[in-house]
């Protein structure tokens, strides 16, 4: 199968990235829960990918990241950590239900308000602008929410311009999903509070990998509470990060995996987005000559492509290239249900083919027959 759904999951892992994992599988104790060799030595690897993070994303020190099993729930250990009652959130109608859905409840709840910040323009075009996200500003907004990089079309918002608009008082949380391991991302760079990460996405980590890095002006509550290793006479949690946010045990070969991507983009990383530059680039330009197909994306590092059929459903388009042609993309809402509601195609949805830098021209080829097969039929 041609594998162009690299944005749900990544496809194929650097060799570096699957031994690691085999070795994990092979030999793992369990980090901070023991005192003999093995144990140690795990940790030791565990706290190797804290430091790795850390440095990869400019971040506040190695004790403020912490360990999740997807970048779904570092938003939720964020948002619920961080929001009290009381505060306003200004989100950006980019945003996956991840961020969405844990404000929607908190708003339901009477513990917080948000707005959301709306695109302007139409199709691919369209852009999300600082100014827009300061016009929402209340005295007491509390946090502002945008994405690293739309997992729906591959856009990448101006992160430092969004913040320099900002009060110094307002926290700044990126969801890194489709951005991390794309482009650079820093921290103290872009002046950003919370980062979270999905690591098996475009860090080459395999599922179960996750974390969430946050700056030394907050101090996240525990989200979930249990055994850390540390501490343990205590009924309460321990109050110091990374235990504080880190129950239960961890996903040791997902973090070594994380790790391997980590230490595998320190390298790559600049010749990886060129790759997907050009694949995006090419995709898109094959694709405007076919009628009936209209593109939402324009080239990016990301290796996102959307684009929608004139006639045709994009889960039926999505359907017929899987069974017919073998090839693997997503058709749908892609759960980003506002950032298709400001495209205009709520309805519908979009096709999104995304790619990794093993892909190749020939693939996008035998992809574009195959669309032109279905526009015939």
């Amino acid at each position: 199968m041609i594998y162009f759904d690299n944005a749900a999951t990544g496809g194929r892992k650097p060799d570096s990235v699957l031994t690691a994992v085999s070795s994990a599988i092979k030999v793992c104790a369990n980090p901070g829960r023991g005192g003999h060799k093995l144990a140690l030595s795990c940790a030791t690897q565990v706290e190797n990918c804290r430091n790795a993070l850390d440095i990869f994303f400019d971040g506040y020190g190695f004790d403020r990241v912490i360990f999740t099993k997807n970048c779904t729930e570092a938003l939720n250990v964020a948002l619920f950590g961080v929001l009290k009652p009381g505060d306003h959130v200004i989100v950006s109608c980019m945003e996956h239900n991840s961020v969405l859905r844990p404000l929607e409840y908190l708003q339901k709840s009477g513990v917080i308000t948000y707005d959301v910040c709306w695109l302007k323009g139409e199709n691919a075009t369209a852009e999300l602008h600082a100014e827009d996200i300061r016009s929402l500003l209340h005295p007491n907004t509390r946090l502002v929410a945008v994405t690293t990089a739309s997992n729906v079309t591959g856009m990448i918002p101006d992160l430092t311009a969004i913040r320099a608009i900002l009060p110094k008082n307002v926290l700044f949380l990126c969801d890194g999903a489709q951005g991390a391991g794309h482009f650079d991302v820093k921290m103290k760079g872009a002046s950003i509070d919370l980062l979270t990460i999905a690591g098996h996405k475009g860090m080459f980590g395999i599922q179960g990998s996750g974390a969430l890095l946050f700056s030394d002006r907050i101090d996240p509550r525990p989200f979930l509470f249990g055994g850390t290793g540390s501490m343990s006479i205590s009924l309460d949690m321990p109050d110091f990060y990374p235990d504080m946010l880190e129950a239960g045990t961890l996903a040791f070969p997902a973090i070594l995996s994380l790790l391997e991507g980590t230490r595998y983009l320190t390298v790559h990383q600049k010749e990886i987005g060129q790759k997907l530059y050009t694949l995006t680039k090419y995709l898109l330009q094959r694709l405007s000559a076919l009628p009936n197909y209209a593109a939402y994306s324009h080239p990016n590092v990301c290796g996102i492509v959307a684009f929608k059929h004139t006639v045709l459903q994009s889960e039926i388009v999505a359907e017929r290239l899987s069974h017919t042609y073998g090839i693997a993309v997503r058709g749908g809402l892609h759960c980003a249900p506002l950032m298709h509601e400001a495209l205009g195609t709520l309805d519908g949805g979009l096709v999104r083919a995304s790619f990794s830098h093993y892909n190749s021209e020939w693939e996008i080829d035998r992809f574009i027959t195959a669309l032109t097969e279905i526009n015939d039929e």
